[in-house]
């Protein structure tokens, strides 16, 4: 029996374990904490102590949770969310705020929205770090796990415990390169191009692409990429056509004409999303303020 009871516990420690159980990596969960692997271990090391378990075992390079770090992990985001709301002061001082945000987003609302964003919170917190990851197609459990605490995406899961908020809707365009041919003169010059589009893994179309399928307007794909930033080189140089967002045209597609399409077609709408373990944060409602203003201020058109 050791002699460590529950008043050895803090935040600190708890934060390291749901780190690691989610990252697989001491290291990665080092990097993520801003802190050194050493300091990691070494608050691992005094969790075991105090819950009599190996918590993590190595697996070639990585280290996998044991069953009851699992269940202690679920238990310690709990704690952790309970901490938070018990530390929220009435008065939200942006000035004091020192924490990283983790925001999951691709490619087009990556570079669409977010240095924009993270600008203008900079400017009221100087100490809040960023951290972008992919959403891909966002799961309600990645949200729910604090993989992150916003996702910015055109599909919110479908949960109970989801909160999402339309911000805008993005109208699609036809790209080409004006360097090698014209726009598209009519549907039938539409259709008797090659196209470029996006595939996501493992295998999930952009809804543009499956609302023409369905619509019997079926085109020839020369390629499809994974992200819309492979889109540029393919197209450069080509006869290639593409039907993509306008956003792009300010990062990814920058340079390239634009045409609209030959057809009617649904724009596409744009969430914030998060837990709803969020939905009274201080922090949260602050940066979903600004992302709000930050729409705005792009000239982004709200649904």
């Amino acid at each position: 029996m050791n002699n460590f009871d529950h008043l050895d516990l803090d935040g600190r420690l708890l934060r390291v374990l749901v780190v690691v159980h989610e990252e697989g990596s001491v290291t990665r969960a080092a990097q993520r904490l801003g802190v050194t692997q050493s300091a990691v271990s070494h608050m691992l090391d005094k969790l075991r102590e105090i819950v009599g378990d190996p918590l993590f075992v190595k697996s070639g390079r990585s280290v996998v949770a044991t069953a009851q770090a699992g269940e202690l992990a679920g238990r310690a985001r709990l704690l952790l969310d309970q901490l938070q709301e018990f530390s929220n002061k009435s008065h939200f001082d942006p000035a004091k705020v020192s924490t990283t945000l983790t925001i999951a987003a691709n490619d087009l609302q990556r570079d669409l929205l977010l240095p924009t964003l993270f600008a203008r919170l900079r400017q009221s917190a100087p100490d809040l770090r960023l951290r972008v990851i992919p959403s891909n197609i966002p799961s309600a459990d990645m949200l729910r796990a604090d993989r992150c605490q916003l996702a910015i995406s055109p599909r919110p899961p479908e949960a109970a415990d989801i909160l999402q908020r339309r911000l805008f809707d993005e109208r699609y365009v036809v790209y080409f390169d004006p360097a090698v041919r014209s726009a598209p003169a009519s549907l039938d010059d539409y259709l008797a191009a090659e196209h470029l589009t996006v595939v996501y893994e493992p295998q999930r179309n952009l809804d543009i692409d499956d609302h023409l399928a369905r619509r019997g307007i079926n085109r020839r794909f020369a390629v499809s990429v994974a992200g819309f930033a492979g889109i540029r080189s393919f197209l450069s140089g080509s006869n290639y056509l593409a039907t993509l967002p306008r956003g792009l045209a300010a990062h990814q597609l920058a340079g390239f004409a634009q045409a609209d399409p030959p057809f009617a077609c649904p724009t596409m709408p744009m969430y914030a999303i998060w837990h709803q373990r969020y939905q009274h944060d201080a922090l949260m409602r602050w940066v979903l303020d600004t992302l709000y203003e930050t729409t705005s201020t792009l000239g982004l058109e709200s649904g």
